[in-house]
Order: C-alpha cells, then sequence, then structure tokens
C-alpha cells in the first residue's frame, strides 16, 4: 500500500513530516521489491536459481516482523516466577494525546518513568508488598483497533518483591497488588513532573491535571496468559497485512473488532488518512518500546535464578536449577522453491540499485 500511495502522500504531507516518517514509508515500499537488492537462492532437488528482493527489515513493516512472537514469548515464558502475576495497565488521557502524538519521545518516555515510578512508590507501602525492590517489564501500545491514537503502557508484574535485605520474599495478596485510584493519583502527579521536567507542561490544559486518570489491574494467574496476550503487540505494527481487505481506487478497507465483540467488521478510509493513522504509530528512531524494571532490569544486580529461588522458598515448592548450554541463533525459516515445492537455500546476494525511492531528508 505505501508503494501505491506514499508517493502522493509525500507530496502532501513532506514538508511537514517527520524524517523517521519518511524513512519508513521508503522501507515498506521497497521491501521484497528488489530495490533493497535481492537474495539468490537455489533449490536443493531441482537445482533452480531464484532472485527475491531483500525485506526492508525494518520494525514498523507488517511482513518482517510478524515471524518474531514465538521466539520472544518462549524466551518470557521461561522467565517466569512461580507466583501470581498482575497486568497493570496505564492509559494517557485524551486530552493529552495531541501533546503526546507532537512530542512523542518525551511524552513515551514520561509515560514510561511515572508509571513505573508510581507502581514501585505504591508497592513499598506495607499496606501492600512491603518494598520497592518489585521486578516488571512494559510495553508501550499507541493504537486502537481502527489505528486511532490512544497510547497506553501495559506492565506484567509478578505478585511480590525482595525484601531490603535481600534476604527473603514479600508477597502480595494473589488477587490484589495495589490499589488503583490511589496508583492513578501518583501516574498523574509523576506524569505532570515529568511534562514539567521536559518543558512541555505549559502546552497541557490545566483541566488534564483535575481530572481522574485511567489506571486497571487484574490479576493474571501464573502470567501465561497475559504473555500469550501482549506477545503480538511486541513485534506487531498497527496494523497487520491480513486485516487489509483492499485497496485500490484511493481507498483502504481493513477489518477490526469492536471492544466487547468477536464479530468482524470492515472500516474504509481514504488511503491518505489511512497512511496517515499508520504513520502517528511509528516511534522515534531507537525509541525502546520494551522496558524492564526492578529485579527484571538487566542492570539490577540480581540474577533472575536468586529471585526465583527466594519465591520458592517461601512458597514451600520444589527448586531445580537448570543449566542450559548455549544454543545456536535460530535461522530464518527458508523459502520453498516456486517451481517445486522444495527448499532453498542462500547462494549469493546482488546488490541494490540507485537512486532510492523516496528523499528521506
Amino acid at each position: 500500500m505505501p508503494r501505491q500511495y506514499g508517493g502522493a502522500y509525500l507530496d502532501r504531507f513532506g514538508a511537514t513530516m517527520p524524517a523517521e516518517h519518511k524513512k519508513v514509508l521508503r522501507a515498506l515500499s521497497a521491501c521484497r521489491t528488489g530495490e533493497l537488492g535481492m537474495v539468490l537462492y537455489r533449490c536443493a532437488s531441482c537445482g533452480r536459481t531464484h532472485a527475491m528482493g531483500r525485506s526492508c527489515g525494518n520494525r514498523h513493516c507488517p511482513t518482517c516482523q510478524q515471524n518474531q512472537t514465538d521466539a520472544w514469548l518462549e524466551n518470557q515464558i521461561d522467565r517466569l516466577l512461580p507466583c501470581p502475576y498482575f497486568l497493570i495497565t496505564f492509559t494517557l488521557p485524551a486530552k493529552l494525546r495531541d501533546v503526546a502524538r507532537s512530542h512523542q519521545r518525551a511524552a513515551y518516555s514520561a509515560l514510561f518513568e511515572a508509571s513505573s515510578a508510581a507502581l514501585r512508590a505504591l508497592a513499598a507501602d506495607p499496606k501492600f508488598v512491603g518494598t520497592d525492590r518489585i521486578g516488571f517489564f512494559g510495553v508501550l501500545h499507541t493504537w486502537g483497533r481502527t489505528l486511532e491514537y490512544h497510547p497506553h503502557v501495559h506492565y506484567v508484574v509478578p505478585g511480590g518483591g525482595i525484601s531490603a535485605d535481600g534476604s527473603c520474599w514479600l508477597p502480595s495478596r494473589a488477587d490484589f497488588f495495589v490499589p488503583v485510584k490511589a496508583l492513578s493519583i501518583l501516574f498523574r502527579a509523576k506524569f505532570r513532573d515529568a511534562l514539567r521536567g521536559a518543558g512541555l507542561l505549559n502546552l497541557v490544559d490545566p483541566a488534564v491535571w483535575q481530572r481522574d486518570w485511567v489506571v486497571h489491574s487484574q490479576a493474571a494467574g501464573d502470567g501465561r496468559a497475559t504473555l500469550r496476550y501482549l506477545a503480538p503487540y511486541v513485534f506487531r505494527v498497527a496494523i497487520s497485512n491480513h486485516r487489509i481487505v483492499s485497496c485500490d481506487d484511493g481507498k483502504v478497507t481493513f477489518t477490526y473488532r469492536r471492544v466487547g465483540s468477536n464479530r468482524l467488521r470492515k472500516m474504509t478510509l481514504d488511503a491518505l488518512e489511512f497512511l496517515r493513522r499508520f504513520l502517528q504509530h511509528v516511534l522515534p528512531a531507537g525509541f525502546q518500546k520494551v522496558r524492564h524494571f526492578g529485579f527484571l532490569s538487566p542492570h539490577s544486580g540480581i540474577v533472575l535464578e536468586a529471585v526465583r529461588w527466594l519465591v520458592t522458598v517461601f512458597t514451600g515448592a520444589l527448586f531445580a536449577l537448570k543449566a542450559v548450554g548455549a544454543e545456536e541463533p535460530s535461522a530464518t525459516a527458508a523459502p520453498r522453491c516456486p517451481v517445486c515445492g522444495d527448499l532453498m537455500g542462500i547462494v549469493g546476494f546482488a546488490p541494490a540499485p540507485v537512486p532510492a525511492v523516496f528523499d528521506t531528508s
């Protein structure tokens, strides 16, 4: 679809578009067309050689990101602790979304900073967990079902934390982590402070700070179902290819489901409006949409197996320390021969032609 309408979109909005949006349009337009070079494959059975366009590898490309979910999910399931889990979601109010869209790097950083700090601060209260040494990770999600702008972050949180001296596991209740009303008040205050620090507070309607903010918390059992729910969002872009029904006559039709319904519906948008909705979910260059905090942070200095041992001692369960050898990185699935259907192997590459499709300056 960017190949059909990307040029028209750039003609209309190119002067005001962020450079990152131009780069994404260029990558998606060139993906697997040969404009990024060719990969040469030879079939093991029939001996024929085939040339295929190289993938763009852009993290916003629906074609390139669809195969990474399973590996991420398997790794996260291996890291689960033997305790109850919670899914806690922080959402930016609608009145803040224009500011967030125009200052994405600062706003998304403030969202992570304020929500994680509020979660740790409330967990430290002895009435709840009793320690701020909790561990959790969050996934930034910016779109709704019809590609509208709806920034929020989902946190997967083990039900407990490590005592101040590191000697024991302090559990939360199995069905309750911290009160969401108090959490939303803390979140609002810390987000305001973060915007002030970023010099953006004057852009916000003061009435926003007087309204209730939405924070949702739910018990998530052992965490597996929640990980399966979140896994597609880690690598999925705002819309996947299979949802696009048609793309012609300057219109794009795609499917969606309303909240609380399993019935597929169709929406048709002008192609340029569709591209606008898609591009507003392009993340700032280098921005990390998945972040780990506390004892799950790679810089925490705490080995996850040590935390698992503390949880196991508390619950009285059996503990098994697994020694896992280093594995070879998994290879991308080999394509099949279009003639005989057998697997093909890479035999070489051909360089990309010049010039590039779009100016990304």
